[in-house]
């Protein structure tokens, strides 16, 4: 086995990574023992010896000697059959892709499904127009920067090269000009509009979260308060038969089961909402069919974007 010098120059979707991040995505079978033993043995970063945490930059060199076999095998893709296409393109730029997502689909892979997700059918996508090419890219990933439930269908924002997706990243993590709307149907008869404002807690082993207790005497309610993530939800009714209301939400935060969990926890459950529901309710319902949350991420709202993103300036995208 011959042992030589193997040389990769960092691209502008690999730039901004620390050195052993971007090596343990590159070298993607590789314990990540073997990734810092790469680094403290003999690898160069411009011909100088680099410490993990160094920030690469476009244009950087980085040597380091293998053998051509092992670096096929630490380097080598899994192989997937092309994912069906289940979306619809929405809106498309070179650096920005919106599609909507059908119920049903998972938008990134879980314990249970890793092959059959929304992230890999764009993937797919992007490869089949040439946007994208995995053996090109050393790290990067085209990735979502929204998530929706399986059974949540509608708008999901993917960045189509590193820079887009972190600047998207930002500004949904900061709430800064971009707005997400979504259309549900709710049991009960909402009259006005409402603002919503829970901590949320998390239980991991079912998955589910729940608004928690803010009694301060409590030992085990401080915990579970110290958990909490801070949710804030804007509902606006937009036409009520009584028994069930059409309504706009607003997410002003993004946390897990944010919409469904407030809005049960206000006395106005999703119908077809299987974990936060009314079991009278959607008992009901599956006699007309109806066997899924009604909840549909309709429209998004950007205001003043970057110069990278500035196609998205004042936009305003509806989903089909």
């Amino acid at each position: 086995m011959v042992v030589e010098m193997i040389k990769l120059t960092v691209n502008e979707n690999d730039a901004g990574q620390r050195l052993d991040r971007f090596l343990k995505k590159h070298f993607r079978r590789a314990p990540l023992s073997h990734i810092y033993k790469i680094i403290r043995k003999d690898l160069k970063v411009n011909g100088r010896r680099a410490k993990e945490d160094t920030l690469l930059e476009e244009g950087d060199e980085l040597s380091f000697y293998m053998s051509d076999e092992t670096y096929e095998q630490l380097t080598r893709p899994e192989k997937k059959k092309p994912a069906k296409k289940q979306f619809a393109v929405i809106y498309e730029d070179s650096e920005v892709l919106i599609v909507s997502k059908p119920w049903g689909l998972l938008t990134h892979g879980d314990a249970r499904e890793k092959k059959k997700t929304l992230a890999n059918q764009v993937i797919g996508y992007l490869q089949e127009k040439g946007e994208y090419d995995p053996a090109v890219e050393h790290t990067f990933v085209p990735s979502p920067v929204n998530r929706l439930d399986r059974n949540t269908s509608g708008l999901v924002i993917f960045g189509k090269t590193a820079k887009s997706l972190r600047l998207l990243t930002r500004l949904i993590r900061e709430r800064q000009a971009i707005e997400k709307y979504y259309l549900t149907i709710v049991a009960g008869n909402m009259q006005k509009p409402m603002t919503l404002e829970g901590d949320l807690v998390k239980d991991e082993r079912t998955n589910t979260v729940r608004v928690t207790s803010t009694d301060a005497k409590a030992t085990d309610a401080n915990a579970e308060h110290a958990k909490a993530k801070r949710a804030v939800t804007e509902v606006t009714p937009l036409e009520s038969s009584g028994e069930y209301t059409l309504a706009e939400v607003k997410l002003v935060t993004g946390r897990t089961h944010q919409i469904r969990t407030s809005l049960a926890h206000e006395g106005f459950p999703l119908v077809g909402d299987a974990k936060y529901g009314s079991k009278a309710v959607n008992k009901k319902l599956e006699k007309l069919g109806l066997n899924t949350q009604l909840l549909h991420a309709y429209k998004l709202v950007f205001g003043e974007m970057p110069e990278e993103l500035k196609g998205l300036s004042g936009k305003t995208i509806l989903s089909q």
